[in-house]
């Protein structure tokens, strides 16, 4: 069994490459749905966040990332606590999701779609790793499209993050998802056929 890797920057494709390889009959787990199902009133990372933030994170009795959002991407003391309490537990998910998969053996390869993929260390547990860039202008174009974010939020988002040319220098695969939907299918194809028909 392969594991797959995949990551980028804010708003550069990840998750549309991860669904071509889902369409491979290939078992994506999804980082960010990992995280958000674990911050959810009841689960691991709630009770952490609101002690930590305060109940003004809150919007119906939910965390509301929208403003924890706002908050920890304003302040890198803030994303670096919120990531102390969520990686963790979503590293733990992740691997106990691989673990499960390896034994049913239903799946010959598994991606991992996760944006923090270097940070998080979670590159380690990866056969090979694909990096998905597109120029910044797509990026913040995408993102408006999907959320109300404003230009000014998406760029302060995407400096937080590892630069996407050191996430390319430590990559062993590179999807250029700047253009057409069609060109960007034509290189996941390719990679597919690579990866996947080993």
């Amino acid at each position: 069994m392969s594991i797959i890797g995949i990551t980028g920057s804010f708003g550069s494709g990840k998750t549309v490459v991860a669904n071509m390889f889902r369409q491979k009959r290939v078992k994506v787990l999804d980082a960010d749905r990992i995280a958000h199902d674990l911050m959810r009133s009841g689960n691991p990372c709630f009770k952490s966040i609101v002690s930590y933030f305060g109940e003004e994170v809150l919007k119906k009795g939910q965390i509301d990332r929208r403003i924890l959002g706002d908050l920890v991407f304003r302040n890198k003391k803030y994303l670096k606590k919120l990531c102390s309490i969520v990686h963790p537990e979503v590293i733990k998910e992740i691997k106990n999701k691989i673990r499960f998969l390896k034994k049913n053996k239903r799946f010959k390869n598994i991606v991992m779609d996760v944006p923090l993929l270097f940070e998080s260390g979670l590159d380690s547990l990866c056969d090979v790793i694909v990096v998905v860039k597109a120029t910044q202008g797509k990026q913040i174009e995408r993102i408006q499209k999907k959320t109300d974010l404003t230009k000014s939020e998406i760029l302060r988002r995407i400096r937080f993050q590892m630069p996407i040319q050191k996430k390319i220098q430590r990559a062993n695969c590179v999807i250029d998802n700047t253009k057409i939907f069609k060109q960007t299918k034509k290189q996941v194809e390719d990679l597919c056929q690579e990866i996947l028909n080993k």
